[in-house]
């Protein structure tokens, strides 16, 4: 067997391996931990994992690969971001001093702030510019050690905006070493220009956006010959009161479904009006946020194969002291994943290194827990838990070595950055 990249002699390789789905339950507790352990990759792909010796012994020339030695270090699997806004203009920080002073969310967003002030920023914004703003973030999140992010629109909320979003997200993910899984969301607010008239907002998502978006394809060229990409794998919606109803939800997932995309939505943030339900009854890959989710309706997500995606970035920027039931989830048998949700407003966050210290102290995870839902399980939550995720023969090579010897220190440390070494489909970047 050749290699042409190994990591070796790491102290805890955590291999996070769920060949059979999403990790649930009980099992959202194994890492798969192999000690003295040791990945062999060969173009972008995992060839063999296991102790050291053993990876070693299986190839016929381990010295003709470039080796990474991770003695007294942790290897782990890249983190899966399934929930970014992370193509905006702008800043929002004087909303930030809004809200210490005791403005609410809602308010801020019912006085033309929040998601409109962004908006408008973005709107006026040239494609160059989305895309030099953006980078940065980008870098950020590579740095501590994000391999794979989803990314939605919804700062448009008109099509010219919101196809020149995704024209950014592509471009972006052209030039950066992170993958980019690009979500349409024009319900992601009701635009300024149909305040009072959300129903003929909805009719203009359904009848024009939805359908221009579901046609649109990039042409993707590589050394193999070139291929078609769907400009948007996704559609999602903030299904909320004051922003879409249930029905107005149903209707806009119901019309991209019909187009063939997959299903996202924003739910239960504020107030549990059947978000969640929805994503289950539309077989939607990931209900998001989740935190007033009831427990009839954590039943339902739990049953189901939809992925609840935790965002304890977002209550903690707002200063709430509610979180997603987490533990309530997991003792149902539900899949639980974690995500940063960074964005202008409320997140401003490119680590998922955070969002696991958060996840144990506010959503009682264990390390292990909070890893596990950072990475296979964020995979699931974006459909690629076949592809990434884990450290298993066949998937994509995207690896971290944090420069700790206990994989504990992911929770425990907060505020810092312990990723060593980044590894993107075999190449250290």
């Amino acid at each position: 067997m050749d290699a042409d990249l190994l990591i070796v002699n790491a102290a805890q390789l955590l291999t996070c391996a769920s060949p059979g789905g999403p990790k649930r339950g009980a099992a959202l507790a194994d890492l798969g931990l192999i000690e003295d352990g040791a990945v062999a990759c060969l173009e972008g792909r995992i060839v063999a994992v296991g102790r050291t010796a053993e990876v070693l012994a299986a190839l016929d020339d381990p010295s003709a690969a470039h080796t990474v030695d991770a003695t007294g270090k942790v290897v782990l699997p890249g983190f899966v971001d399934p929930h970014t806004h992370l193509v905006w203009a702008g800043d929002r920080a004087d909303e930030f001093e809004q809200r210490i002073a005791g403005a609410t969310y809602m308010q801020i967003m019912q006085a033309g702030g929040g998601i409109m002030r962004t908006v408008r920023a973005t709107r006026a914004a040239s494609l160059d510019e989305l895309v030099a703003q953006t980078l940065p973030r980008l870098d950020a999140m590579l740095a501590h050690g994000t391999t794979t992010a989803e990314v939605k629109t919804g700062y448009g909320l008109d099509l010219d905006t919101e196809l020149k979003m995704l024209d950014a997200i592509r471009l972006l993910d052209e030039e950066h070493p992170i993958d980019l899984v690009p979500t349409f969301m024009a319900a992601h607010a009701v635009p300024t220009e149909f305040r009072g008239r959300t129903d003929a907002y909805v009719d203009l998502v359904v009848n024009e956006m939805l359908p221009a978006v579901a046609d649109l394809r990039y042409r993707v060229e590589t050394p193999q010959g070139e291929y078609y990409v769907r400009a948007a794998d996704f559609c999602d919606v903030f299904c909320e009161p004051g922003v879409f109803d249930l029905d107005q939800s149903r209707r806009i997932l119901e019309a991209a479904k019909a187009l063939g995309m997959g299903l996202k939505i924003h739910a239960d943030e504020f107030e549990p009006i059947g978000g969640a339900m929805l994503a289950v009854a539309l077989g939607a890959v990931s209900a998001d946020h989740l935190v007033r989710t009831t427990d009839e309706q954590l039943a339902a997500l739990a049953a189901s194969p939809t992925i609840a995606v935790s965002l304890p970035g977002t209550p903690f920027g707002l200063g709430h002291h509610e979180y997603t039931r987490a533990r309530r989830l997991i003792e149902l048998g539900g899949a639980l994943a974690l995500a940063t949700d960074l964005n202008p407003g409320t997140c401003w966050c490119e680590s998922m290194q955070f969002i696991i210290a958060l996840a144990c102290r506010y959503l009682r995870l264990t390390p292990a827990e909070a890893i596990n839902a950072a990475t296979i399980n964020a995979a699931h939550a974006l459909g690629l838990g076949q592809y990434i995720g884990s450290l298993e023969v066949g998937k994509q090579a995207d690896l971290l070595v944090l420069e700790v010897p206990d994989y504990r220190h992911l929770g425990y440390r907060f505020g810092g950055n312990l990723v060593e070494t980044v590894i993107k489909r075999g190449q250290v970047v």
